[in-house]
Order: structure tokens, then sequence, then C-alpha cells
């Protein structure tokens, strides 16, 4: 189960690269006393193990007592921690500025407020000039302290300067954090709930949406302040279905970065976050070629070593190129071929099983499920599908409910009728207990429970009045949810027609071609 709950510590150690590894035995003999050999033995026992067992690890480890396994745990946690810290300063500003911060107190503290005054004016300048706000007031805040209690001579009308420097990082800070703020409420929802269901959701997100700080962020110009802004408006316009407003706010969210490449650096996971979201969007409007480009230019991103020489971005960067490489098959009606896809993702998904949250594998197991089911192998498709069932409903509640809708359909085809009345029956109160009942879900569960009295010839005509019924709702604003889970529309017409669904998707998608091609001609 990923991020199971295991020892901090050897989660730490199993985290470690090689070159880390080696660097932390150096800086400890470079650094410790011989007494802190046996953290040396403590790691090169734990680095060996497969899963945590303080028992076994003890038994080996004789030179180890019971009653010291926690402080030296802590120890090696400390020092695991520095030897990491020397190691990625240069590559994080973060970790630069704050050791330029250490030193301007280092100097202070020793009466050369002089000297620390002028570190920090260069401290202000990197901080300025990497976007990254909310060190500035760290600095002003010392060097109000210096020029508050000291006479400095250092500059006229300086308690002016410092004053208004303060507001105006004040007033940022205010704005980024009340952005901010809202942009993780708005996720936040998404999360637990999915896509709106109804009135009921969109009255809510809306309370949450209509904020004074939205407005008055319009005319922000600094980079933090945009970022959150299009946040706000992407989570917004993603869960009411806006499409084209979230493609919007998608466009403007990877244009901010790639207007300031350096930020790719800084903020590399919201980078990674506004790339997924981008192809996310030409997915949903089945903007074919974008969606490509936008793929290229991830993978060509992916190869990068900001990617590579990091883990939590090599996690996230597996994460959103397969789910958009799943999506593809989606589009392009390729389900076999993207049957070829799934030994490497759930590969992947075992090595990072202790990094990736649940909400990521649920996502994986219902694409996986979905291709299996669009290939016509409908066991398989169960089986990832109980994966989703089996676990705790405590987030994606939609993708709980459509897993079980997905689930039902796959017995249908499979023609288990005698587990298909209860599962009707199941499924049907759960997805009215979620609140996730719409005029969709209703009409195929009238349908499949009508069928069972139905010989095989009468299928067909039944088949096409439900096609026709939601074909009616495609473009209802409260009814689109259930299109985005299920393509109910290419099942039904594959039922209807006698071919495969994914011969369906597969026309559908080439004649789109055929039209796109047809208007860049003209």
């Amino acid at each position: 189960m990923p991020n199971r709950s295991t020892d901090a510590l050897f989660l730490l150690i199993q985290s470690l690269e090689r070159s880390e590894k080696r660097n932390f035995k150096l800086f400890v003999k470079r650094n410790s006393g011989s007494g802190d050999l046996k953290i040396i033995q403590l790691f090169d026992a734990m680095e060996k193990m497969c899963e945590y067992d303080e028992d076994l690890l003890l038994k080996k480890n004789p030179s180890i007592q019971k009653q010291q396994i926690s402080n030296l745990k802590a120890h090696l946690y400390r020092e695991l921690l520095s030897s990491l810290r020397l190691l990625k300063q240069e590559n994080n500003i973060d970790l630069q500025i704050h050791e330029q911060l250490d030193f301007a107190r280092i100097l202070y503290n020793k009466g050369l407020y002089l000297q620390s005054l002028k570190i920090l004016e260069k401290i202000k300048e990197l901080a300025k000039a990497n976007n990254q706000i909310t060190y500035l007031l760290q600095v002003l805040f010392l060097e109000k302290k210096i020029e508050g209690l000291h006479i400095t001579r250092s500059m006229q009308d300086r308690a002016d300067r410092l004053a208004a420097e303060v507001d105006d990082t004040n007033q940022r800070l205010a704005m980024i954090g009340a952005l901010s703020n809202l942009s993780l409420q708005l996720y936040s929802w998404y999360i637990k709930n999915g896509l709106a269901r109804n009135s009921k959701d969109t009255e809510m997100l809306n309370q949450f949406f209509n904020n004074s700080v939205i407005d008055a962020s319009k005319n922000a110009k600094g980079f933090y302040e945009r970022l959150y802004r299009y946040q706000c408006h992407c989570w917004y316009a993603f869960i009411t279905q806006d499409l084209i407003m979230y493609y919007r706010y998608c466009q403007k969210w990877v244009d901010l970065f790639h207007s300031e490449p350096k930020m790719i650096d800084i903020e590399t996971a919201h980078y990674i976050k506004g790339m997924h979201n981008l192809m996310g969007a030409h997915f949903d409007l089945r903007n074919y070629q974008k969606f490509q480009e936008t793929i290229q230019c991830f993978e060509a991103f992916s190869r990068t070593p900001i990617v590579q020489q990091n883990q939590n971005n090599l996690i996230q960067v597996f994460v959103y190129l397969q789910i958009s490489k799943l999506n593809q098959h989606f589009l392009e009606g390729s389900f076999k071929e993207g049957l070829a896809d799934i030994p490497y993702i759930e590969e992947k998904l075992k090595e990072y099983e202790l990094y990736l949250d649940r909400h990521r594998v649920l996502v994986f197991y219902y694409k996986m499920a979905s291709l299996f089911f669009g290939s016509g192998n409908f066991d398989r498709s169960i089986d990832y599908l109980n994966k989703i069932i089996n676990w705790k409903v405590d987030l994606r509640t939609d993708l709980q409910c459509y897993a079980r809708l997905l689930h039902l359909i796959a017995h249908y085809e499979l023609g288990n009728y005698d587990i298909l009345e209860y599962l009707l029956k199941s499924v049907y109160r759960f997805m009215s207990k979620m609140e996730n009942l719409s005029t969709v879900e209703v009409a195929v569960f009238a349908f499949i429970r009508y069928s069972f009295r139905l010989k095989p010839k009468q299928l067909k005509p039944e088949f096409e009045k439900l096609l026709v019924q939601l074909k009616e709702l495609e473009h209802d604003r409260f009814e689109t949810r259930a299109f985005m889970y299920l393509d109910i529309i290419s099942w039904l017409e594959s039922k209807i027609s006698g071919i495969p669904v994914q011969t369906v998707i597969r026309n559908k998608f080439m004649e789109a071609q055929k039209k796109a091609s047809s208007r860049l001609a003209q």
C-alpha cells in the first residue's frame, strides 16, 4: 500500500542515491569522532533491509543495544540531513539564502554590523532576482534590528526606506498567502469530491472563488501572485467543467514559467503540475495536435538534469507523463497497443510505492481498468476496478463511484447475470449516498435492469433508444462529468454496430483527424 506507515529513518535511507550514501560516510568520518562509528554500522544495517524490522536489526547487530537504538537513530537522522544539506546546497536557492542569512547573523553576533548589513544587502538582491519574497521579510527584520539598536551611519533616510520595503513585502506576502490558500482549498475539494456534481456543489465552489483577493490580484505583477492566481482559476474551471477557461489558465500557468525560465529550476514541482494540467486540458478538449506537442515538450523536459538528478521531480514526471500517454491511447482508440505500457507502469508503481500518494495510484488503476475494458478484456478490467472498490472511501469519491459503474458494465459484458441484480442495487445505493447520481447514471441503471427481460434480438432497439436519450444530455452542464469518466456513448455505438468499442473510438479519431487536415488545407 502506498505511503504505508513505516520508520522515518528507514525511508530516508532507502531514498538515498549512491553518491549521497558515499558523501554521507565521508561527511561522518570527517566531522565526527570514533564514537560515531556505531551510526555507520546502523546505517549499513538499515540500508540492507527491505522492510524495517527493529528486532531483526538488533539480532544481527549485537553491538547495538536496545536502549541505545532510539538515540542512535535520532543522531543518524540528523547527520544524514546535514550531509544532504551540504551536497544539495548549490542546486537550491532556499539553501543558499539560508546559508547567507546564517553568515549575516554570525557576523552580527560578533559585533561586525556593517559586514552583516553588506551580506544582507546581497541576500536581498538574490531573493528579489529569484522571486523569494518570504526571505525578504527575514532580511528586513534583521536589518531593522541592526539599525534600531546600533548607530551604523550606513545610509541616509535608512529608516524610511526600510519601513517602505517592509510594507511592500507584507502586502505582497498577504496576497500570495491568500491566493495560495484559495488554490489549496479548491484543490483539496477536488481531491475529496472530484468534479462538481450539481448546483449545490457549484454554489459551494462559488463561495470559495468569489473572493476579494481574486479581483485584487488582477493587476499583480509578481511571479507568485500570478502563479497562484492562475492556479485558482484552473482548479475552479476544471471542477466546474469550464474546459475552455481551464485550458486558458493552464496555458498562462506554463507561459509564466517560460517567461522566467530560471523559475523552472526553483519551482520545478509547480512547473511539472502546470504541464500536467495543460496536457489534461488538451486531452479534455480533444485537441490532439497540441496534446501531442505538449507531451513531446514534457518528454524532452523529463530528460533534463533537473529531473534526472532530483528524485521527487523524477517521480512526479513519471506519474504525469504516463497518465498522459494512457490518455493518448484513449484519444486514438489504441487500447490494445496501450496494454504494452502496463508492465512498465506496474514496475514503477512498485519501485515508487513508498513515495506515491493513494490518489495517484487510484487514477492509474482506473485508467488501466479502462484500457482493459476498451480492449475487450473485461476480466482484467474487473481486477483493477476491484483494487479501487476495495480501497477505503476517503478521497476521490467520483472515481469510487465510476469504478463501480464500470465494474457493473464489465460484468454485464461478461454475461454474469447471476450477480448483476445484486450489483445494480449495490452500485445504485453507493452512488446515491455519494450524491453522484445524475440522469445519465439513472438511465444506464434502468436500461441494464430492463434488459434482463429482453431477448437478444430485442436489445438493439433499446440500445438505440438509450443512445438517443444520452446524446441529448451530452452538453448538459451537470451531465458532462459522466461522459468524462466513461465513454458511454462509444460503448452504446459499439453495442449497436456490433464492432469493438476501441474500433468505434478509433474511427471517430481518424474522422476528426481528416477534418482537422481539411481545415488546415483550406
